[in-house]
């Protein structure tokens, strides 16, 4: 058998990477190539393009790239034709790959969706498109699989990835310390990074008690890090952030996957978003759901608070990080009560990895 996968995220390496061994384990000759990251490289997939070179955040910044990313695209299509795979795997990332899907079906692959776009949050006419390109959609979420019968469209729920992904991490005994430790975690992308990690800095170092982490990704550089950062008491530790996620006692969490996963961890986090002031106007103005973070999504409530774009400051995080710390037991039990408990099995990828060999067997 022979897959083709696109991820194009730091997350989407992850659960491609956990997918690409449940595959493997079931086939050990199955051949996959990928778009994706070091993890999906080390699982046994052959890289094709790295997230690093693919990862932009915001109407604008997207369209300043549109040359580099019409380049991609049009380098994939060459690159599946030459390969001939007997289906193309699309993991989130629905710019790039929902593109994809669409010249794919005028080609006659196989296009099957791991972790659909969050199309419930905004542009949900896209979903006419996805039933008429996608042959199957495998989904993460809970509410997905509601979301899309409304649409009239059959999906498999298989629970969420990050469940597997995280079991061994906590089984470990975590690093003491001697101080409380705060876990700064300001995205994957640079242009995001940028951004916040400035402000997260500015309001950490105020905070004496605490010893201070950032979770930093090879992806991005430690000097580019470095370069944000000069308090030589502030730690940089690369490419663990789940080891990072065990140690810590306290998060700021960029908005993503790794609320989430600072979740599964029982981190209490104050989840942040900033982004450049007309790609958040124009988001404004799209977006249909009541929050950002996965957790209040999953919740239907404000488990955790966040602090979006001018809210985003210096004394806002100070403030929410006082209340954090008298609030932590009854967050936890929320995670507990209202999240963690809807994620499924923890046997995601192995259900996936079915789920797609017995669709193409």
């Amino acid at each position: 058998m022979k897959l083709y996968i696109i991820a194009g995220e730091a997350s989407g390496d992850l659960h491609g990477s956990n997918l690409v061994k449940a595959l493997k384990s079931k086939d050990e000759t199955t051949q996959i190539k990928a778009w994706g990251g070091d993890k999906m490289e080390t699982a046994g997939a052959e890289l094709v393009k790295h997230y690093r070179d693919l990862a932009f955040m915001g109407f604008i910044e997207v369209i300043k790239n549109l040359p580099t990313i019409l380049r991609n695209i049009s380098f994939c299509k060459t690159d599946i034709k030459a390969f001939d795979p007997d289906a193309i795997i699309l993991i989130d990332y629905p710019g790039f790959n929902l593109r994809i899907a669409d010249w794919a079906k005028e080609n006659n692959y196989k296009v099957i969706y791991y972790i659909s776009p969050q199309i419930w949050a905004w542009n949900t006419g896209r979903v006419h498109k996805i039933k008429a390109l996608v042959d199957k959609m495998i989904c993460i979420l809970p509410f997905e699989k509601a979301f899309y019968a409304e649409h009239g469209m059959d999906v498999s729920y298989v629970g969420h990835p990050l469940i597997e992904a995280v079991q061994e991490i906590k089984s470990k005994a975590p690093e003491v310390s001697d101080r409380p430790t705060l876990l700064l975690l300001p995205g994957s992308r640079k242009q995001e990074i940028q951004i916040m990690l400035p402000i997260m800095l500015d309001a950490a170092k105020r905070l004496k008690k605490y010893r201070i982490i950032i979770a930093g990704l090879s992806a991005i550089g430690r000097d580019y890090y470095q370069s944000l950062s000069t308090d030589s008491n502030i730690e940089l530790i690369m490419d663990r952030p789940y080891e990072c996620m065990r140690q810590s006692t306290k998060a700021w969490v960029s908005s993503g996957t790794a609320t989430l996963e600072a979740a599964l961890f029982d981190l209490p986090q104050i989840v942040c978003y900033k982004g450049n002031k007309w790609s958040y106007l124009i988001a404004k103005r799209l977006v249909k759901v009541e929050y950002i973070s996965l957790v209040n999504l999953i919740a239907g409530n404000e488990i955790i608070r966040e602090l979006i774009q001018d809210e985003l400051t210096v004394e806002n995080l100070l403030k929410e990080t006082k209340l954090l710390e008298l609030n932590s037991k009854s967050i936890i039990e929320q995670y507990h009560n209202e999240v963690i408990t809807h994620l499924g099995d923890g046997n995601t990828s192995k259900n996936t990895a079915e789920l797609i060999r017995s669709s193409l067997l």
